[in-house]
C-alpha cells in the first residue's frame, strides 16, 4: 500500500493522467488479490500458530475462534489500506482520516452492542472488527467510484500491470519488511508471556493497549 502510494503521488504531481489511471486499478486490484491470499492463509494457519506461541490451553480455542472470523475481514482491510494510500497520494489527505474516525467509533459501539447487550463473547469482538472494516472500504470505493478525477475506479480496468506491480514492490518492500521486523519480535515475546498463563496475557494486553495511548503522541 506504502509502494502504491508513492508512484501514484509521483504520477499525479507529473500530471501523467494516464498512468495514474492504470497505478490506481493495478492497487486495487492488488489489494483485493493480497486480501484473498491473507485470508485463506490465516484461515489455515492461525490455530497452529497459536500453538507455536505456546497459548494456554484454556483460551486457545477463543483466540482461534478470533482470529478466524478476523481473517475474513481481510479483503476489505487491504481495500480500505490501499484505498485511503491513493487518496493520500492525490492529496485528499481529510477523507481518510474521517472514514478512520469513523470506522474506530463504529468498532467501540459495535463492541459495546454485541459483547454488553447481546451478551456475545469473543466472537461479537471479531464481529465488530470486520463489520467497520466493510464499513470503511465501502465508504473508500464509494468515494473513488464517483470522482471526476483520473484516479477515478472503474470496475471493468481491474487488472495488475506486471510493470507497476514490480514499481510497487520495489518501493514497498523494504518498508513491509522494516515493519515486519517489529511485528514478528512481537510475536516471539508474546509467546514468551504466553508460557506464564492467561492471567499474565491479560495483564501484559492491558498494558500494551496504555502504551500505545502514551506513545501515540510522540511518534
Amino acid at each position: 500500500c506504502s509502494g502504491a502510494g508513492v508512484i501514484i503521488a509521483q504520477s499525479f504531481g507529473a500530471g501523467d493522467h494516464d498512468e495514474v489511471n492504470r497505478q490506481v486499478h493495478t492497487a486495487l486490484a492488488l489489494a483485493i488479490a493480497g486480501g484473498a491470499a491473507l485470508t485463506v492463509i490465516g484461515l489455515l494457519i492461525s490455530r497452529p500458530v497459536l500453538r507455536l506461541m505456546q497459548t494456554p490451553d484454556e483460551i486457545v480455542g477463543m483466540a482461534s475462534e478470533y482470529l478466524q472470523i478476523y481473517f475474513l475481514g481481510m479483503i476489505p482491510q487491504m481495500i480500505y489500506n490501499m484505498g485511503t494510500n491513493i487518496l493520500r497520494a492525490v492529496g485528499d489527505t481529510k477523507r481518510p482520516l474521517y472514514f478512520l474516525c469513523l470506522s474506530s467509533v463504529m468498532n467501540i459501539a459495535l463492541d459495546l452492542l454485541f459483547v454488553v447487550g447481546f451478551g456475545m463473547a469473543i466472537e461479537g469482538v471479531a464481529y465488530a472488527t470486520i463489520i467497520s472494516q466493510f464499513i470503511s472500504a465501502a465508504l473508500v470505493l464509494v468515494v473513488l467510484s464517483r470522482s471526476t478525477e483520473n484516479y477515478r475506479l472503474t470496475w471493468r480496468d481491474l487488472r495488475i500491470d506486471k510493470g507497476i506491480f514490480k514499481q510497487i514492490l520495489m518501493i514497498g518492500l523494504p518498508t513491509g519488511f522494516q515493519q515486519s521486523l517489529t511485528s514478528f519480535s512481537n510475536v516471539y515475546v508474546q509467546s514468551y508471556i504466553n508460557t506464564f498463563g492467561s492471567s499474565c496475557m491479560a495483564g501484559w494486553s492491558s498494558y500494551s493497549k496504555i502504551d500505545q495511548f502514551v506513545f501515540l503522541p510522540m511518534q
